[in-house]
């Protein structure tokens, strides 16, 4: 009994948390494929139906809930776990390099799809008070005006932490969803042919006899679907069996609700905003709560982007692919719960803009789905690798299949570039960029601060511990590996003559496995130097000082560096002042501020 109450507690849980996205997409889908096309006929609408229908079944259960969610680290997922899985079990470092950089674009355009879904999930809510009567003239800067307070709400209440709010998604969305399967049933009863539409046959005739245009009407119908690479990338807040029974549930709903949708249309044909037109007849008393019903839903839409937008920055920084911003922890019992103020306020920024941009939730479904599309290509491409490389044949032949559906959806969705599609990629080169720039800046960086072989460095170290005075009391330096000694503790002991009684080489290390965390001395380097390794996972958020003072350790000063970078080179100059913005490791960890030293070290790049 309890273990059912469990289970149950963990789909409600995914409901709020993970298809938040995915299940605020009837709002617009068939909206805007309707706007777009000038005569409305049942076969077209039945086409377009089984379209819909199969896109969730291929892309969403088979892609991402069968696949993607049988790989994973520790019940980890995402875009970097799949990287993380796949270099090791390729051959040449070639490989791993196009492996690396199709995770970096990964990353990127996951990020610049997220600017995209709240903008155009409040929008499309908020065009809905347009069908109150007495509102049907609310002009469209009015529209948007309110969105973009929701919108500013929403950022604003993310450094105060959301764990409070969280709990009352599930039960919110798990509302939302038995709405829409009972909207829906009830137009399915008035036009039960829309039935038809879960027959395959009916998409594939559609796009045989519209030809290019019904090719092109795929880049309008991947807006079900977007959302869909949530199931894999939140596995590790709930685990995958959760996650895909809740998926049931809400595929189910989602393809009631869709089916509802076409059959209202076939019998309204003159209809623009489909699902507030359909719900605004079926129960004209009732709207309004609909309305309000809808926003909410957006909002928690919106609300499990930005923690997952914070959880794909984390991952970038914990595995070096990005700066080390500040990061802050809202919540005392789940060190999971963070905030990034930079990426927030990134984010609001381009919601913002991308609003008041494009003005019409209709015109921001032009720019919608290029990068849902790419994502999906790019996780495609590497399961596909990944089951090859692990023999498993079967499960190999249908990610190829997937793979190929992705990239025909990817294909279609080029048609948006110049129709606003470009807003997206431009969105997504601002984190690709800077990934770039990064990992080459510090590679730059490391050669040019190269570190001193611990052999001899203890060669000096020796002689200098054993003539000078010390200071009482312990030194911490941190450094990515003891057997290698950066310039600045060179530069602290034999320079500046700064020699404790007992010196702590701290380095962490990131491990392969996603989560975990153990700190412990190793060998004894020399008298008063010792050496002191924090092992975590790739994704563990961890309190470096209560690992040190578990170990013991009560350091009295730590010491670590700083590159003061001058170059004329306008891209070294951009990273300097990225290293700058950004907080170093120590300042990362949180380290108390009154015991910090940083060691200048000019560095010409």
């Amino acid at each position: 009994m309890i273990q059912k109450k469990a289970q149950v507690r963990g789909i409600i849980q995914s409901l709020g948390l993970v298809f938040g996205d995915i299940g605020t997409s009837p709002i617009y889908t068939l909206t805007v494929i309707v706007l777009l096309t000038k005569h409305v006929t049942a076969d077209a609408v039945i086409g377009v139906l089984s379209l819909i229908v199969w896109t969730l079944i291929l892309l969403v259960t088979v892609q991402y809930a069968w696949l993607a969610m049988s790989l994973g680290k520790r019940g980890e997922g995402g875009t970097i776990v799949l990287r993380e899985i796949l270099v090791p079990l390729l051959k040449s470092g070639r490989q791993a390099a196009f492996i690396t950089m199709l995770s970096f674009i990964g990353i990127s355009l996951i990020i610049g799809d997220g600017v995209i879904t709240p903008a155009i999930s409040i929008l499309s809510a908020v065009e809905g008070i347009q069908l109150i009567p007495g509102f049907e003239e609310t002009p469209q800067s009015f529209l948007i005006l309110i969105a973009a307070v929701i919108a500013v709400g929403l950022f604003w209440v993310q450094r105060k932490g959301t764990e409070k709010v969280a709990g009352a998604f599930g039960p919110l969305m798990l509302v939302w969803f038995a709405v829409l399967s009972l909207s829906g049933l009830a137009a399915i009863i008035d036009v039960p042919e829309v039935v038809k539409a879960l027959n395959p046959y009916y998409a594939v005739h559609f796009l045989v006899e519209n030809g290019i245009t019904g090719f092109f009407v795929l880049s309008e119908v991947i807006l079900c679907a977007t959302g869909g690479e949530a199931l894999y990338a939140d596995m590790g807040h709930l685990g995958r069996e959760p996650i895909v029974k809740a998926w049931y549930f809400v595929f189910a709903a989602l393809i009631v609700n869709y089916l509802g949708q076409g059959a209202y249309i076939i019998s309204h044909p003159e209809t623009k905003n489909v699902l507030f037109e359909m719900i605004f007849t079926q129960a004209r008393p009732l709207y309004f709560p609909f309305l309000v019903l809808s926003i909410i839903a957006t909002v928690i839409a919106s609300q499990a982007m930005i923690s997952g937008m914070f959880s794909i920055v984390y991952q970038g920084i914990a595995t070096r692919v990005m700066p080390m911003f500040k990061i802050d922890y809202t919540s005392h019992e789940r060190r999971s719960q963070i905030y990034i103020g930079a990426v927030n306020w990134f984010l609001l920024a381009a919601v913002l803009f991308i609003m008041f941009e494009f003005r019409k939730s209709s015109n921001l479904a032009a720019a919608y789905g290029l990068a849902v599309t790419g994502t999906m290509a790019l996780t495609g491409v590497m399961m596909t690798w990944i089951f090859l490389r692990r023999k498993r044949f079967g499960h190999a032949a249908l990610s190829s299949f997937v793979t190929v559906v992705t990239i025909a959806f990817l294909v279609s969705n080029t048609y948006k570039i110049p129709h606003g599609g470009y807003w997206s990629l431009i969105i997504a080169a601002i984190p690709l960029t800077m990934i770039l720039l990064y990992t080459r800046g510090q590679r730059k960086l490391y050669y040019a601060l190269q570190p001193l072989p611990v052999d001899v460095f203890l060669l000096s170290y020796s002689q200098i511990y054993a003539a000078m005075n010390k200071i009482s009391g312990t030194a911490l330096f941190f450094a990515k590996d003891a057997k290698d000694i950066p310039p600045y503790i060179v530069h602290t002991m034999f320079k500046n003559n700064i020699i404790y009684e007992d010196n702590v080489i701290v380095s962490i290390v990131r491990r392969e496995d996603p989560f975990g965390a153990t700190g412990y001395f190793k060998e004894d380097l020399a008298p008063g130097l010792r050496s002191f390794e924090i092992q975590m996972g790739y994704m563990e958020i961890t309190d470096v000082e209560e690992i040190l003072r578990e170990a013991g350790i009560r350091e009295k000063t730590i010491f670590y560096g700083v590159e003061d970078i001058t170059s004329t080179n306008p891209l070294w100059q951009i990273f300097s002042f990225m290293k700058k913005l950004t907080p170093n490791i120590v300042q990362f960890f949180k380290l108390p501020a009154n015991k910090l030293h940083g060691v200048v070290t000019r560095v010409e790049m």
